[in-house]
């Protein structure tokens, strides 16, 4: 028996241990994702430091750890216990919501369309800049929470409603606070590239980018009082040119972001191509990819974040998945939560990539955890339950796993813990019992 060391958490007698993965693979392709290493009647322990110690049988478990030795325990009969979910790609940080523009879309009105007629990126620019950093918290906050609620223990946080440097280091400023004041996860993400400001050309605002946005990024980031890890542009006709993107990633690579960006949602910019070029880690959208870009991206090990509910909301073509998938893309999946696209929910994200990106189950469910981690560049730490990774979980109050995919809209009675290093950050006492499905 293990001593008498002291552990935060047992789950013990799960119907379902859902591992993801067991040789601490950093992403799965499609192969990889067939099996998710399911053990049954299993447990699993997390440590004071917040990190996996143990998982396998109860029985060994037990053999193994002393009751009295851990500060919770959570009986897990005829329920599942999963990895927390990772949203690879959100904007959650904005002011003014747009839901009269949702008319509009229905009425047949295209993005660009409504993006031309101001409303879109600078209707939330204009709103966003008036607020207070404490208003952009208190909702951002309130945003992260839901999505916690529905099963996200780590979620990418872009800035780009500011477009002006100042607004831009406001967001990240929320994100940052909002990082150090919840336990959620958070990847930070600087997208002042998300549109061309009003007043400029895209040459304009890409030098504002490079000369002035970028270096003030670095000196924040080398004083400690800034977390940034990613870069992101959306590239895009009328937007940011392949050449301007181009500029821009590689200006933010040089001061140490991973570069995770917005290309070929509209229209076909060979965007994939120029992020398998510069070692991008994941590129978002992919609607519109090329044949060549697809197989750039596999050769590339590029993560591609796939986005169902915006190819949904907005009636686009729908990401090639399964065409990525036999081709050896790392696919990923994201909420893409902003004015224009409004979901919490990775569950539902996961329901859609089934039924309209003709994914499997198993491979929704990789690409929800340890290929979204993979995105992030998280994946050593995060995405499967394996002994040394953070201990973020899930338990569900369902003997099958998969009901947390196939009840489209049913998270909300479904998942009956989210656990944050190993504690519980949301219990679900209203959780109905399976005998009432």
């Amino acid at each position: 028996m293990a001593g008498r060391q002291r552990h935060r958490l047992l789950l013990e007698n799960a119907e379902q241990l859902v591992l993801v993965c067991g040789r601490r693979e950093p992403y799965l392709l499609r192969d990889g994702a067939a099996g998710l290493g399911v053990l049954r009647a299993a447990s699993l322990v997390v440590g004071l430091d917040g990190c996996i110690k143990a998982v396998g049988q109860t029985d060994v478990i037990r053999n193994q750890f002393s009751e009295a030795t851990f500060e919770r325990i959570i009986d897990c009969s005829g329920k599942c216990v999963l990895p927390g979910l990772v949203d690879a790609h959100t904007h959650p940080v904005w002011a003014g919501d747009r839901v009269h523009e949702f008319a509009m879309k229905l009425a047949g009105a295209s993005y660009m369309e409504i993006h031309q007629a101001g409303g879109g990126i600078h209707f939330t620019v204009e709103h966003t800049g008036k607020a207070t950093e404490d208003e952009l918290l208190a909702t951002l906050q309130q945003r992260l929470g839901r999505m916690l609620r529905a099963g996200s223990t780590l979620v990418e946080c872009k800035s780009g409603y500011g477009l002006s440097l100042d607004t831009e280091l406001k967001m990240l400023r929320v994100i940052e606070r909002a990082r150090k004041s919840m336990d959620i996860g958070i990847s930070s993400t600087y997208c002042g590239a998300h549109a061309v400001p009003r007043g400029k050309t895209a040459t304009e605002a890409t030098d504002d980018i490079i000369n002035n946005h970028l270096p003030k990024l670095k000196e924040l980031k080398l004083s400690g009082e800034m977390h940034v890890n990613n870069i992101d542009v959306f590239c895009e006709k009328g937007v940011f040119d392949l050449e301007s993107t181009r500029r821009i990633l590689e200006a933010g690579k040089g001061i140490g972001l991973q570069i995770n960006f917005h290309g070929d949602e509209l229209h076909p910019m060979k965007s994939a191509e120029l992020g398998a070029e510069l070692g991008a880690r994941a590129i978002s959208h992919l609607e519109e990819v090329s044949d060549e870009g697809i197989v750039a991206m596999a050769r590339a090990k590029c993560a591609a974040v796939l986005l169902p509910t915006t190819a949904y909301m907005l009636r686009l073509k729908q990401p090639q998945a399964r065409k990525m998938l036999e081709e050896g893309v790392i696919v990923a999946l994201g909420s893409d939560f902003n004015p224009n696209a409004y979901c919490f929910s990775m569950p539902m994200v996961m329901h859609l990539a089934c039924v309209n990106m003709k994914m499997s189950m198993n491979e929704a469910l990789a690409a929800a955890t340890i290929n979204a981690a993979y995105a992030l560049g998280k994946s050593d730490t995060h995405g499967s339950l394996e002994v040394g990774k953070q201990g973020d979980l899930l338990i569900i109050n369902s003997s099958r796993w998969e009901h947390l995919i196939y009840q489209f809209g049913g998270h909300e009675a479904l998942i009956n813990y989210v656990i944050v290093k190993g504690k519980v950050i949301y219990e679900n006492e209203r959780c109905e019992t399976m005998s009432s499905y």
